[in-house]
C-alpha cells in the first residue's frame, strides 16, 4: 500500500511521516503541503526538509483563496494579532468559541484535497497529526475525534471504499506525539511550530507553548532550539 501524509512542518505532522515512512517505506510514501495563505513561509520550508530527510516526493497545493474572506490571525489578509497566550487562556475570552487561529474548516479541506491527489497516486490511506490537546474546549474542532470519524467515513464512501484516513494521534496529547517521534528519531531539528515567522520561535504564542511543554513532558531538549 501506499500513503499520502500532510505534511505542515511541525511535529506533528513530522512525526506522522516517519510513522508512514517506517510502516510503508520510503518509497511508497507521498507528502503534501498546502499553502492557505498564512503570513510566512516558515513552516512549508520545514515541511521541504523533512521530505527531503526521508527522501519523499514532496506536492504542494495552494487554497489561498479558499480562506480570502477569513479574518483569522494566521492569514496575510487579517489584521489581527497572534495571541501570546495559552488556548486555555485564549477560550477563556471566546467563551468555547474556536480561538482565532482557528482556520475555518482547514482539515476538512486539506484532507478533501488530500483525498484526490491520494486516489490519483494509488494511495490507500492519508496520514495527518490531529491530536486531542488541539481539540480540546472546540479549540480546533477540525482536530477532534469526532470530525476525524466523519471526514474518514465520507471518504472512504466518496472514494470508492479505496481511501481511509489515519489520524494516529487523535486521541493522544502532543507529549505523546513528541514521545512517538522520539523512539522514530523524527529529524525535529528540522520541523517549524511556531505562528510567528520569525528567525526563530516566538516561545509565547499557543502552539509555542505547547511544543515546549510536550518536550519538557519528554525529558529532553527541543533540537530546534538547541544553541540556543
Amino acid at each position: 500500500m501506499k500513503a499520502l501524509v500532510l505534511l505542515s512542518g511541525g511535529v506533528d505532522s513530522a512525526t506522522c511521516l516517519g510513522i508512514a515512512v517506517d510502516k510503508y517505506g520510503a518509497e511508497n510514501v507521498i507528502a503534501l503541503a498546502v499553502y492557505y495563505g498564512q503570513k510566512h513561509s516558515r513552516e512549508l520550508e520545514a515541511a521541504e526538509n523533512v521530505a527531503a530527510h526521508y527522501g519523499i516526493k514532496l506536492k504542494k497545493l495552494d487554497l489561498a483563496l479558499i480562506f480570502a474572506d477569513s479574518d483569522c490571525s494566521l492569514l496575510k489578509g487579517s489584521d489581527e494579532d497572534i495571541p501570546r497566550e495559552s488556548y486555555a487562556e485564549q477560550l477563556e475570552k471566546t467563551g468555547g468559541a474556536p480561538v482565532s487561529t482557528y482556520v475555518p474548516f482547514r482539515n476538512g479541506l486539506f484532507l478533501a484535497s488530500a483525498a484526490s491527489i491520494a486516489i490519483a497516486n494509488d494511495c490507500g490511506v492519508i496520514y495527518y497529526g490531529a491530536h486531542s490537546d488541539d481539540a480540546a474546549g472546540n479549540a480546533y474542532p477540525d482536530c477532534s475525534n469526532d470530525f476525524n470519524e466523519a471526514m474518514n467515513r465520507a471518504i472512504f464512501l466518496g472514494s470508492g471504499e479505496q481511501l481511509r484516513i489515519e489520524a494516529p494521534f487523535v486521541n493522544m496529547t502532543k507529549a505523546d506525539v513528541v514521545r512517538t517521534g522520539l523512539e522514530l528519531k523524527v529529524p525535529y531539528e528540522l520541523t517549524w511550530s511556531c505562528y510567528e515567522g520569525g528567525d526563530k520561535p516566538c516561545g509565547t504564542c499557543g502552539t509555542c507553548r505547547d511544543r515546549a511543554e510536550a518536550f519538557r513532558l519528554n525529558g529532553v531538549e527541543d533540537p530546534a532550539l538547541k544553541g540556543e
